[in-house]
């Protein structure tokens, strides 16, 4: 069966153009905790080979395939003559998909939190105006009985707005963070391919809530990746340094 693998990052060198598909180079970091006794890895270079089809949909050009940042996921071969291949790994690609940028994530995170500010501010200067009003008008008994009505409003906003800055900022479930590089991933999930079109999904969730929306179940103590691949997948796309987790064995206590 052959080994599914999924690489993230920019082109390192030009796009080469043939007859019914494209090439180009790229290159990623080793593993930052290689098993004891072993040298770690520095990094590994890749030809990555597109059908041209597949390539025109993603809308990238020569120019732009050494900026944007992508993901491809394929397989390796050895079947590729090594003129067309300077990279130590060939890959075929089955799926590329252009990422998110991280300027635009944060411009929108940006966006969100002033919009936010604003509705907040809104709420109290109008809670200001309500209680400026009360001081204005005469003490009655027949304004006592109104009252109650002309406060529901802006109090009602006053309590509402808030939630909007309050949001969680991990997922349901989470009972710990960790760095993202101490989880230790096996060699099975590591021949998986996580189905592309979920895994876009969840990019999306993280660039519109800012947090994963599952936490990933790491080992306790080894922090050995025991579910939620598709997750570290995304998590090592979006270059996120901390990941929501719980453990395993709390989670069989349950």
């Amino acid at each position: 069966m052959p080994h599914k693998m999924t690489l993230t990052g920019s082109a390192t060198g030009p796009l080469r153009e043939y007859d019914r598909y494209v090439a180009f180079d790229m290159r990623e970091k080793g593993s930052p905790s290689a098993p004891k006794g072993l040298k770690k890895s520095t990094f590994i270079s890749y030809t990555v080979f597109v059908a041209k089809k597949a390539f025109n949909k993603t809308g990238l050009t020569k120019k732009s395939i050494m900026h944007e940042k992508i993901l491809i996921q394929g397989e390796p071969t050895l079947d590729i003559p090594i003129d067309e291949c300077p990279g130590e790994i060939g890959i075929i690609c089955f799926q590329i998909t252009v990422l998110p940028n991280k300027n635009d994530k944060e411009a929108n995170d940006s966006k969100d939190k002033k919009e936010a500010k604003q509705e907040v501010s809104k709420a109290q200067q109008e809670v200001a105006a309500t209680k400026q009003e009360e001081k204005q008008e005469p003490v009655a008994k027949e304004a006592k009985t109104v009252q109650p009505e002309e406060k529901k409003t802006p109090v009602q906003k006053k309590k509402d707005v808030p939630q909007a800055k309050q949001l969680p900022t991990h997922p349901k479930g989470t009972q710990d963070i960790v760095n993202f590089d101490e989880i230790i991933v096996p060699e099975a999930f590591l021949k998986t391919r996580p189905n592309p079109v979920k895994t876009e999904e969840v990019i999306e969730f993280v660039k519109r809530t800012g947090h994963l929306d599952k936490p990933l179940t790491i080992e306790k103590g080894s922090k050995v990746l025991k579910d939620g691949y598709r997750r570290y997948v995304v998590a090592k796309t979006l270059k996120m340094d901390k990941v929501p987790v719980i453990y395993e064995y709390q989670k069989q206590e349950g």
